[in-house]
């Protein structure tokens, strides 16, 4: 399958590429972003994977780009952790990537039978742990917000049922669970909203992100750039929370009520564009994977990062709690 960097017109216009400066391309997947940056100007980039298997392609961007170009094999929410400081710009494309999708053994996709994993890197539970363990309500709140499957209980019910007569171990038999639970309607598969919320609590990409804002915070020089692109409205909310938090705005306000400025920290960002960005008809026509992509994007100030708390998280069961259970 080719791979499309999503609503590349868009980062590269947010991120306006210029000679000598140092870029982050915290979720380096396949590398269609870095490539794009490094082909615009005579940049630096440093790719954040925390999945081993991107190694043979980013091998192949240092070798066609000399020193322009590294990968670091860590988390982007620990890029704060690895050495970098005063960049230009984190650009973060979140969410799995097409080449993980493509995988029958990554165990994402229902599309392909494989192991029931879905784990970005290669250590932690699985999604088939969680079904394994995870009790009834837990699966029901994973999946309403995860998800935002409306039917969450009855697929939760259809799982327990399941598990009693053995383990759920391929993506094939969860996904027969989910439509039997499910049935068909529509175009999109029954599973599909239940898979998403598997993969974003399996791989705590929530919190991941927070964590990710907060360590771009910290790295990106005054003048730097934070550029997101989002598939999820979980994701998104996240996202423009934290900048319209750090550029001094708490209520975002409205046509029934003031805006109100944030009175505590100087602002830490500027937004660089109150709206959200979307892709063009275009892309979508070419890319279905771009229908639901949002990108936003903010400037650095001179100010102080902003003390990190996890507020803007929705309650769910831990990650944590999952692998003491094991």
């Amino acid at each position: 399958m080719k791979h499309y960097p999503v609503m590349l017109p868009e980062v590269l216009a947010a991120l306006a590429p210029q000679a000598g400066e140092v870029y982050v391309d915290g979720t380096f997947g396949n590398g269609g972003y870095s490539e794009a940056f490094l082909k615009a100007a005579d940049c630096n980039v440093v790719g954040l994977d925390r999945d081993p298997n991107v190694q043979p392609r980013a091998g192949e961007l240092a070798g066609l780009y000399n020193d322009r170009f590294r990968l670091i094999e860590t988390p982007f929410s620990k890029m704060d952790e690895v050495g970098l400081s005063g960049v230009d710009a984190v650009v973060l494309d979140i969410g799995v990537s097409s080449m993980q999708l493509d995988q029958a053994e990554r165990g994402f996709s229902f599309m392909r039978s494989g192991p029931l994993d879905m784990r970005m890197g290669n250590t932690g539970p699985t999604a088939a742990d969680a079904v394994r363990v995870l009790p009834h309500s837990d699966l029901i709140r994973i999946f309403q917000v995860y998800g935002e499957e409306r039917r969450a209980r009855r697929a939760a019910d259809f799982i327990l049922r399941a598990r009693e007569e053995g383990d759920i171990v391929t993506t094939e038999e969860l996904a027969d669970i989910i439509e039997r639970a499910l049935g068909r309607s529509g175009k999109n598969h029954p599973a599909t909203r239940v898979f998403q919320a598997l993969r974003i609590f399996i791989n705590d990409e929530l919190g991941e992100l927070y964590r990710g804002l907060c360590a771009a915070e910290k790295i990106l020089k005054p003048g730097g750039r934070l550029i997101v692109v989002t598939f999820h409205s979980l994701e998104d909310r996240i996202v423009k929370s934290f900048v319209r938090r750090r550029a001094g705005d708490v209520t975002g306000g409205s046509r029934y009520s003031p805006e109100v400025k944030h009175e505590g920290p100087a602002p830490s960002f500027l937004e660089g564009k109150r709206s959200v960005i979307k892709p063009s008809k275009t892309e979508v026509a070419e890319n279905a994977r771009s229908r639901s992509a949002k990108l936003r994007f903010a400037i650095r100030t001179e100010a102080v990062p902003f003390p990190m708390d996890d507020d803007l998280l929705p309650r769910v069961s831990n990650l944590s709690d999952l692998e003491a259970q094991l």
